[in-house]
């Protein structure tokens, strides 16, 4: 019914259609030769044909055309107010844009480009072509420099060899305008404050033979309000001075003196002052910040920097309170933060977090208690700065870095057992200057899992009989302590923010590299220390983890117009138990399925490879692996309002990288891996308020390898929604 109301729409608008006008229907731009970009002047175009579901399907204008022209009947005016007005031929700005892309065109050197528009009508409606034809290229001819200000003139001739022009290039007004950024930069880092871009321009002189344009570098001197021409004023700090406005609290002066990047008897720079402005907005005690110069009094050409600095509420409380439901068992949580931003006057972030949850467990039988408590303690520190000896200071001020210390406490009461949980970790964080680049280092990483009860019930059923004793399952119930280190990069082209893969041509990598116990190895290897029953190296009687963990992940977006575009992401994680462990800790074994993964199957539903699980109350445990294939395709549109549309395919699976008897055909090879991928599709609606996104996803299962016969191994040829169908509600996009 959608679609064949789709294809009436087209007829049915022709009511909103007068006469001598016409529905824009498609938009393009052609070039008559191959060396125009044309997908570089879309940007160009100023009206756009009515709005397509996937590129596809006019269904924003439908409620239009299935309403009349009568803007006195009340559901007219409902359609009308939720559907798309139709888009007729503005031919103003149909003009305009050609002038538009005529100008872009012989901005890039073709002088002489001429663009058309070709009209082709049918019936009521018209497909605009704007059609490019650009002669031949211009080149740079003589390049020739009038600087008329000789401390400029002589800056400038030291830094020449990065110039962007060259003779013999083309003639491109773009380069003329970032070689114009360039020179403004040098001169504005060097000491002159009053400099702008304005007085640097370029003359072309084009009438030379042979499609050449000879090009003049015209730096102006510094002209007064009053006229007066003077040469440029080089300036040098005399003095920083803070101002704290309005603080409810001091920060100390050694540590704005680190962060700040504006130091006296130096020239001025603009890089300097952008720096610190970055610096200032890192620390969290500070809100805002404004710098400004005044010249001195009786030495003009030095300046005092005054830094006013606006710092946060230095205390707050936050409660959040969750609802739970975990397959039919309801619970709650509540949760208490409390954070100070300024703990010793220096932008140190005091962080406490209490936790405490509960959950009624249904269904469980042969246990005592059916109930689920859990509590947990957070304290944590960070400092805005790179705590570490032998740094140098010229890193730990251009390094935007946090050093950070956290303890918490976790204590878990389930029917089938008790668990404790206590970590501590010191790490650091950091990024690069443009920050596009960031990094983390785990120093030290020390878990201890004590396990004080477990029930008679579940060591009977999955520890002790030797008849369905699961080994995974074992070491996972045991105590256990992991004492790792890691390090983690990031690069992102795309801009911050949930929704930065609208609409934007962006990728990011994610690298991460994790090692645990090696210290610990050595340490008893050297000492001959204490083995356990299992022949396995224990600190004060327990065991600790030792293996290597690599993930790596990449995300690309490309866009298809300013209401489509494509994402595609490939993830791979493998990670090795070896010396102490035979097995990875649960914590760190990878899973598939759910709203991030394979959105065919539910969260830890999926493998390891063709395992099947057979045990709903142990196949968390059993469907988890040491190696992580993902791989996702998906199609994502704007449909209307704050709603967004999305088809998707994904793909993956995990394996163990040993053959563990608990989850047969569940092991890596090379040969047979690719038969063991598992594949799914499905629709996506995504309530996107542009600071934060709602996620719903429904996957069907396409391929399932957990089967050989072809019915159950490919349910896209025989589906069974009931049996093939997941629902994932999410927060944020899947990648």
């Amino acid at each position: 019914m959608l679609l064949l109301g789709i294809l009436l729409s087209s007829c049915s608008v022709a009511r909103f259609v007068p006469e001598d006008e016409h529905l824009l229907e498609k938009v393009s731009i052609v070039s008559d030769s191959s060396s125009v970009k044309t997908g570089a002047l879309q940007g160009y175009v100023r009206q756009h044909p009515n709005s397509k579901w996937f590129n596809i399907f006019k269904v924003p204008l439908l409620p239009y055309a299935l309403s009349s022209t009568d803007s006195a009947k009340k559901v007219n005016k409902f359609l009308w107010r939720i559907g798309e007005k139709p888009v007729l031929e503005d031919t103003v700005l149909t003009e305009r844009c050609r002038n538009d892309i005529q100008s872009a065109v012989r901005n890039l050197g073709y002088l002489e480009a001429d663009v058309t528009v070709e009209r082709r009508y049918h019936k009521h409606k018209v497909d605009v072509k704007y059609r490019i034809n650009p002669r031949e290229r211009y080149k740079v001819g003589l390049i020739e420099r009038d600087i008329r200000d000789a401390g400029l003139d002589s800056l400038l001739r030291r830094s020449e060899d990065a110039s962007l022009l060259s003779e013999g290039m083309d003639f491109d007004v773009n380069v003329l305008n970032n070689e114009r950024s360039r020179i403004n930069a040098i001169i504005m880092n060097n000491g002159y404050y009053r400099f702008n871009r304005e007085f640097i321009r370029f003359e072309a002189d084009t009438t030379e033979a042979g499609r050449q344009a000879w090009l003049k570098l015209v730096v102006d001197p510094y002209r007064s309000f009053s006229g007066v021409v003077s040469p440029h004023v080089q300036y040098r700090v005399k003095s920083v001075n803070y101002d704290l406005a309005g603080s409810q609290s001091t920060l100390r002066k050694g540590v704005l003196d680190r962060v700040n990047h504006i130091e006296c008897g130096k020239l001025y720079s603009e890089q300097d002052v952008q720096t610190t402005y970055s610096a200032l907005g890192g620390l969290d005690a500070v809100l805002g910040s404004t710098i400004q110069f005044q010249p001195d009094a009786v030495d003009s050409t030095l300046l005092d920097a005054n830094i006013s600095i606006t710092t946060n509420k230095p205390n707050s409380i936050n409660a959040e309170v969750e609802g739970t439901n975990s397959a039919g068992d309801l619970g709650a949580a509540l949760s208490v933060a409390y954070q100070n931003r300024n703990l010793f006057r220096g932008s140190e972030v005091l962080g406490l977090k209490l936790r405490g949850a509960f959950e009624a467990i249904k269904g469980l039988d042969g246990y005592d208690d059916q109930n689920y408590i859990e509590y947990s303690t957070e304290l944590s520190l960070k400092f805005p700065d790179f705590i570490f000896p032998f740094l140098s200071k010229s890193f730990r001020r251009l390094s935007k870095a946090t050093s950070e210390v956290s303890l918490m406490y976790d204590s878990q009461d389930r029917p089938e057992f008790h668990r404790r949980v206590v970590s501590g970790v010191w790490r650091y964080r950091w990024v690069g200057r443009n920050d596009r680049f960031h990094h983390r280092i785990d120093l030290i990483d020390l878990n201890y899992v004590y396990m004080p009860w477990i029930s008679e019930t579940f060591k009977k059923d999955y520890l002790d009989d030797p008849t369905s004793r699961n080994a995974i399952l074992r070491y996972n119930y045991e105590n256990l302590f992991i004492m790792k280190m890691g390090y983690n990069f990031s690069y992102s082209t795309m801009a911050s923010g949930l929704t930065s893969t609208y609409g934007t041509n962006a990728y990011s990598i994610r690298f991460g590299l994790e090692t645990a116990g090696n210290l610990l190895r050595g340490i008893s290897s050297l000492s001959r220390g204490d083995k356990n029953s299992d022949g396995h190296y224990t600190v004060f009687d327990v065991a600790y983890a030792e293996y290597a963990k690599l993930d790596f992940d990449f995300s690309k977006s490309f866009k298809i117009n300013e209401r489509n575009s494509l994402a595609l992401h490939f993830g791979l994680g493998v990670a090795i138990p070896y010396g102490n462990s035979n097995i990875l800790p649960y914590e760190k074994r990878y899973f598939s399925g759910g709203a991030n993964s394979v959105r065919g199957w539910s969260v830890r539903e999926l493998g390891p490879g063709k395992f099947r699980g057979t045990d709903g109350r142990i196949d968390f445990i059993n469907q988890t692996g040491d190696m992580k294939l993902d791989m996702n395709l998906e199609y994502r549109t704007h449909l209307f309002w704050k709603i967004d549309g999305a088809v998707f395919l994904d793909a993956g699976n995990v394996w163990t990288l040993r053959n563990y008897e608990d989850q047969p055909g569940g092991q890596f090879t090379f040969n047979t891996f690719w038969k063991e991928i598992a594949a799914a599709y499905g629709l996506g609606l995504r309530l996107n308020f542009n600071y934060f996104i709602l996620r719903l996803d429904g996957g069907v299962k396409a391929i399932n390898p957990a089967y050989d016969d072809v019915k159950h191994h490919y349910p896209i040829i025989h589906p069974n929604l009931k049996r093939d169908f997941s629902f994932h509600f999410a927060v944020g996009l899947p990648f």
